[in-house]
Formats: C-alpha cells, structure tokens, sequence
C-alpha cells in the first residue's frame, strides 16, 4: 500500500464541488490522514475475442487527463496498478461486456481503470457496482477515430456504500462515446461523468436515471468541454425522489469553447419528487465564447407527481399504487429502454418497485 504523501485541505461544504455534498459521510474518502487501499476492482465476466484485460504498474501508465476533483486526486495518489481494458481496432464486440466488481472491502480504497478502444472499434460495456464499498474510482476512455462505445454504469450498491468516482471520456475525430449511468443504491454515491473531445465530428450521448429513497444522496456533475469544431453532444437525466431526507444532486455544465465552430448540444435534466421531505437540486449551466455554433440549450425541471395521469389510469379500473408505479416506470423507460438487455432492464425496475413500497410511494 502507498503511504501518506499528500497534505491539502479537506473541503469544507463551502467549496462550490463540494457545497451539496454531505462531507461527514464520505468515508474517509477525503481525509489526508488515512490511507486509501489501492484494488483492482474490476474483472470481465464474459471474454470476447478483440478484448484484453491486463493489469498494470500505475508508473507506466500515467492518467491520461486532468483532474481537479479531490476525490480523483486521492485515488491517483494511492494507486499501485491500474486495469487496462482494449478493444482491437476494427473489432465489432457483438456481445456486450459485462464488469463486476471485486476485492471491495468496506474499507476506505481507491481504484483506476483505462479502457482503450481502437480504431473503427466498437463495443458495448456494463459496468455492475454492487455489495458494499467505500470506493474513490476512476475510468478514463481513450476513444480512437471512428470508434463506438456504449458504457452502462449500474450503480446498485446495497444501502451502506460510499462511491466517489469519475468518468471521463476522451472522444477523437470521427468517434461516439454513449454513457448511460443508472443510480438507485448506496448510502451516498457522487459520480463526475465528463467528456472532452480531441478531434472534429466526434459526439457523445450522456444518459442517466437516478432514483433516491430515503436518507440516500445521490449526486451527478457532468462536464462536457467542446475544445474541437463539429463536434456534438447531447446530455440528459431523470431522477425521481420518495422518501424522508432523499437528496439528489444535478450539475450540468457544457463549456463551449472559442475554437469550437459548429458545435451542437442540449442538455436536459427532469426531477420527480413522489413525497414530502424529499429534495432535487438541479443547476445547468452554458459557457459559450463563440456565436458560430449549430445550437446550444439547457432545460430542468423539478415538479410534482402528475395526478392526472395517476386520476387517467385509476378511471379504466387500475389500482392507485400500480397506477403510480406504471407511471414511475413511463417516466424512465426511455433511458432504461436503452440499456437494450432485458434482464437488466427488469432488474433495476423491479429493484425501484421495491424501494417504492418500502417507503409507501
């Protein structure tokens, strides 16, 4: 294990990354006194040809972009060996790969995965987070021309975890990066979702779905930095909240820089809270230094649950709390409907009927 190399200043909740966070909460994740465990956390379940898997000294593999998030820098600090997922160039995965995590303790640790994929590659990768962590993590995709991948994070922790991660995409010319984050498990789970691009025509999908019971955070900042002309992005997320002291948190942020003609994007975030005593917190944000650009926009929305359409259900004969299920489930069928692996898609449903009942929403 590293030892202590590191002094900075643990945040304080009046920083603005960390001003939602509840910081007495996160583990030990944030404090320079304790040593996070380096792992590797991740292995492939289902081998296919055109993929390799091999662990390597963090020394030879140097991060491949920069961070200022506190928990990312922990866990840089405190990596031994990093997982290298690639996918050969010109490789068509026809199954999707699935990861599952390992070596996770309940013990504050730290964890890095780089997954490369080749050119005019293209892939589809599920990553399932389950059991009990206190985790800082990282995944960074290095994405050459041309190349396809679809990375699904299913954050289904049980009820005690800790998760800090990032996910941060680097999308060259010609490339499409398409992430649908899922969160409906975990005490509290903060994840940083960002994009940049490193060459034109190049776009990035951003889908997400978040799902808060009681006393549960779950916080999503993405970033999405157009620093190349042409390039597209399109970002959107759904969350819905029941249950006392359910707190969710949405940073969209899109930084659209001067160089970046023809840039395209569209970022959406829509909340549902399903009781009293629950919280969203939704802020996106548009930095634009140049007038050349497809289009740009931004929307949020936080609201009620719409008992017209619980009234339109309950009047053909349908029960009130299978009324107001079909409609959570209406809600986020478009983004769980794109995760395209029917068991998975039944799982995180049924797993959301059940937080449901527990709380009597």
């Amino acid at each position: 294990m590293s030892t202590l190399t590191t002094n900075y200043l643990a945040p304080t909740g009046r920083e603005e990354a960390w001003r939602f966070t509840p910081l007495a909460r996160v583990g030990g994740l944030l404090d320079s006194s304790i040593a996070l465990e380096s792992v590797n956390s991740v292995r492939i379940t289902n081998a296919q040809p055109g993929v390799t898997l091999n662990v390597v000294r963090a020394a030879d593999l140097a991060a491949l972009s920069i961070s200022d998030d506190l928990a990312t820098i922990r866990a840089r600090e405190f990596i031994e060996e990093v997982t290298h997922i690639q996918v050969a160039a010109n490789s068509q995965i026809s199954e999707p790969l699935i990861l599952e995590r390992i070596g996770l303790t309940g013990k504050p640790q730290a964890s890095r995965t780089l997954i490369s994929c080749g050119v005019n590659s293209h892939a589809t990768i599920i990553l399932h987070n389950s059991g009990e962590a206190i985790l800082a993590d990282e995944f960074e995709f290095d994405l050459a021309s041309g190349s396809t991948l679809t990375f699904v994070s299913l954050q289904e922790w049980s009820g005690k975890a800790v998760h800090l991660g990032r996910q941060h995409a680097i999308i060259a010319r010609d490339a499409t990066f398409n992430s649908i984050v899922v969160t409906v498990g975990g005490s509290l789970v903060r994840l940083l979702p960002t994009v940049e691009f490193s060459g034109p025509g190049s776009s990035a999908d951003l889908q997400g779905l978040y799902f808060a019971t009681d006393g549960q955070h779950l916080e999503h900042r993405l970033h999405v930095d157009h620093n190349f002309p042409n390039a597209k992005s399109r970002v959107n997320y759904k969350g819905a909240l029941a249950g006392d002291k359910a707190h969710t948190v949405w940073i969209g942020d899109v930084y659209i820089r001067s160089n970046a003609e023809g840039t395209d994007t569209y970022e959406l975030n829509r909340n549902l809270l399903l009781s009293d005593g629950a919280r969203a917190d939704s802020v996106p944000n548009l930095e634009i230094e140049t007038g050349e650009i497809v289009g740009a926009g931004h929307a949020s929305t936080t609201g009620r649950f719409d008992d017209e359409q619980l009234f339109y259900l309950s009047s053909r004969g349908i029960p009130a709390e299978i009324a107001r299920r079909l409609v959570i489930r209406g809600f986020f069928a478009e983004i769980v409907g794109k995760i395209k692996n029917e068991e998975i898609e039944n799982r995180l449903m049924d797993r959301i009927d059940s937080e449901l009942a527990k709380v009597g929403a």
